[in-house]
This record gives C-alpha cells, sequence and structure tokens, in this order.
C-alpha cells in the first residue's frame, strides 16, 4: 500500500474517554504503518450545555500525539472553512471522526473548505463512532444525511451501522466499509493478576445514559443475584443519580448498590476492578465498545447483553456470560449462573487479554480503502 498523508479531525487530550483515545492511536498506528499523519482537534468541541459532564482531564491517558493542532471550535464558524482549505492542500485523506450530530455544521463547514481547493485531491471520509445518537431526534438525522452525502466514504464499527449509514447516504453512493473498533484502552499501567477468590461484588462502569440499562441491572440484581452481592456503578450519571437512587431504595438495594457519580480517570479503574468478580453491560443498545476488552485487559470476565458488538468480544460460558438487551429475567438468569458454585473462578480464568495489533492493522487497512 502507497503511503497516503493523512489528517484526523477529532478529539485528543485534554479530551477524556474512548473517542479521545481512538483518534490519538489510530494517527501514532498510522504513522508507524508509514503514513504522514497530523491531527486536527478542537479548542472547544461542544456547547457546554450539550454535555452535562467535564469535557477534558488534566492528565492524557496515553502517549500524545506529537504535533497536534487545535483550531476548531464549535463558536468559530469562520476558522472552519480555513482549516478546511488547509486539509485539502496538506492531505491525501480527511478523516472526519463522528461522535454526534453537534460536530456536524462544523463538518460541513470544513468540508467546503475541502471543496473549494480545486488543485487538491484530498478525499474525505466520515469515521462514524455513531452514525446515529442511541437517544435521537429528527434534526439529528437530518444532520447526519447531510454530512454522509457529501463526504467520498464512511466507514463504521458494525454491519448494523454500516447499513445505518448506506441507508443515508442514498442510492448510487459508494457502501460504507466496515471496521471492528480496535482496542484503544487507558493506559493505567501494569494490570496484576487478580487475587483468588470470590469479592461478591459487581461492576458497571461508563456513562450512565438510559440506553446503557443500569435500571434493567438493578432489577435483576434484585431478581436474580445472591443477597450478599453488591454492586458499584461507576461514572458520569447524565441526569443526577436520583432516579436510580430511588430504584435501588425501591428494590431493597440500598446497602448493596454503590453509585459512584463523576468521570473516572485512569489511575482509578485498577482498584474499581479489582474489587469486583466481573463487569456487567446491561445495553439496551450498543454500536462498539472498549468495555468487554478493558475489563478482560484487568483479569475481569463480563455478562454482557447481545445489543450491538458487545456479543463478539465474549466467548460464552469461557470468558463471560451473555443475555438478551432489555430483559430483565435473562439478565437475572445470567447472574445467578456466574455465580453458581466454582462458576466465578472459572470464567476469570478463561480470560485472555486482547492483543491489539491484528485488529489495528485490519483497521487500518479498511480506512484507507474506504
Amino acid at each position: 500500500m502507497s503511503a497516503a498523508r493523512v489528517a484526523l479531525v477529532g478529539p485528543v487530550h485534554p479530551y477524556k474517554g474512548g473517542g479521545a483515545r481512538h483518534t490519538t492511536e489510530l494517527a501514532h498506528r498510522l504513522r508507524a504503518a508509514g503514513h504522514p499523519t497530523a491531527v486536527e482537534s478542537w479548542r472547544a468541541q461542544y456547547p457546554a450545555a450539550l454535555y452535562p459532564g467535564t469535557q477534558t482531564v488534566d492528565e492524557p491517558e496515553g502517549e500524545p500525539y506529537p504535533g497536534t493542532r487545535r483550531e476548531l471550535a464549535w463558536y468559530r464558524p469562520d476558522g472552519w472553512w480555513r482549516v478546511g482549505r488547509r486539509l485539502a492542500r496538506e492531505s491525501d485523506l480527511v478523516v472526519l471522526t463522528l461522535f454526534s450530530p453537534v460536530q456536524v455544521p462544523a463538518y460541513l463547514g470544513l468540508l467546503a473548505g475541502v471543496r473549494s481547493v480545486r488543485a487538491g485531491a484530498a478525499r474525505v471520509v466520515a469515521l462514524c463512532h455513531n452514525v446515529l445518537p442511541h437517544e435521537r431526534r429528527a434534526v439529528d438525522v437530518s444532520l447526519v444525511r447531510a454530512l454522509l452525502r457529501r463526504v467520498d466514504g464512511a466507514l463504521a464499527h458494525s454491519a448494523d451501522q454500516a447499513r445505518l449509514a448506506e441507508g443515508l447516504r442514498g442510492p448510487g453512493a459508494r457502501a460504507p466499509v466496515t471496521a471492528v473498533l480496535p482496542p484503544h484502552l487507558p493506559a493505567t499501567g501494569p494490570v496484576a493478576a487478580p487475587e483468588p477468590g470470590e469479592r461478591r461484588h459487581l461492576l458497571f462502569l461508563g456513562i450512565v445514559r438510559p440506553y446503557k440499562g443500569v435500571d434493567v441491572l438493578l432489577r435483576a440484581l434484585a431478581a436474580g443475584a445472591p443477597d450478599d452481592v453488591a454492586l458499584t456503578v461507576a461514572g458520569e450519571f447524565w441526569g443526577g443519580t436520583g432516579e436510580l437512587s430511588a430504584l435501588a431504595a425501591e428494590l431493597g438495594l440500598a446497602d448493596r448498590v454503590r453509585l459512584r457519580d463523576g468521570y473516572v480517570p485512569a489511575e482509578e479503574l485498577p482498584g474499581l476492578y479489582a474489587a469486583a468478580d466481573a463487569v456487567v453491560l446491561p445495553y439496551r443498545t450498543a454500536t462498539a465498545s472498549q468495555n468487554v476488552w478493558l475489563a478482560h485487559q484487568h483479569g475481569l470476565p463480563v455478562v454482557a447483553t447481545r445489543a450491538g458488538a458487545l456479543a463478539d468480544h465474549v466467548r460464552e460460558d469461557v470468558d463471560g456470560l451473555l443475555c438478551a438487551p432489555g430483559d430483565v429475567d435473562d439478565l437475572a438468569r445470567a447472574l445467578r449462573g456466574f455465580y453458581a458454585p466454582g462458576a466465578p473462578e472459572r470464567l476469570r480464568a478463561g480470560v485472555r487479554p486482547v492483543d491489539p495489533d491484528p485488529y489495528w492493522a485490519d483497521y487500518i487497512t479498511r480506512l484507507l480503502a474506504a
């Protein structure tokens, strides 16, 4: 494959979370594969009112990418076009990382700048972490359709997401490429082998939103897990903890459920995983997630629904258990099965950390083909 000059447009440090880690890791991997790569990030990605948590962190969660530029701001549309013109002159491929329709107006302005450089041959690909939000509005569909019909190609992280993107791109457009979202795990330092024995404790980790199904987990915990098993829910609660706290009390779980509100920095992860027997992912819907691999990196099995791509990384009854999304009874069944005599130790013994290199090699190949 010949070298391509690539410009990645997306969040990096000081933005937090998987999106920033993915953009940064992709830049490192592209450069290591021989493709000169630049990163164009944000001074301000979203209005604060649209993101009720903390958007940035003080310490990077991985090795920063050198030479990153941060000229884009949601409130400076005059800058979108200028950045696009510059990227068109400097790049063969411009990659727009799409997480939310809120980004689309800036991307349309940037795309207009790219297209205005007649001598440039830069192609533009939308890298869709989420084609549409899990909780969507009509305007979200209109915005994403407008973007996907103007780019040269698209990449999605599952077959379902690729079909959704294809429908929005319209007839005659090049079909989106599907690629498995590769591992881009936070740097937590050396991971110690879990201590033997049961903790009688489960962990949910990540942003808490309705589609994540934490309410389903609470009901299943009350119905299915042994009454000495506790749960920690750790992450940013969009909308606050009040509703889930009230549900836990209603179900008689107040003394068994800890709601740890706020972003979880990388240095706190080892302690949370060490205190748990398993990670539970009760998602109603999903696209792609790092949470299965992150649990396995710390030696923990996973109880997950078959939503989205979650089940693709769980070996049923080897390193985890699976259940139907949105189904309290089926999740309760899985929790009972997990705590059957000897099951936690057996499933923990089946856990193997993921090897990221093959995933990234395939991902880069597919991205450049998109």
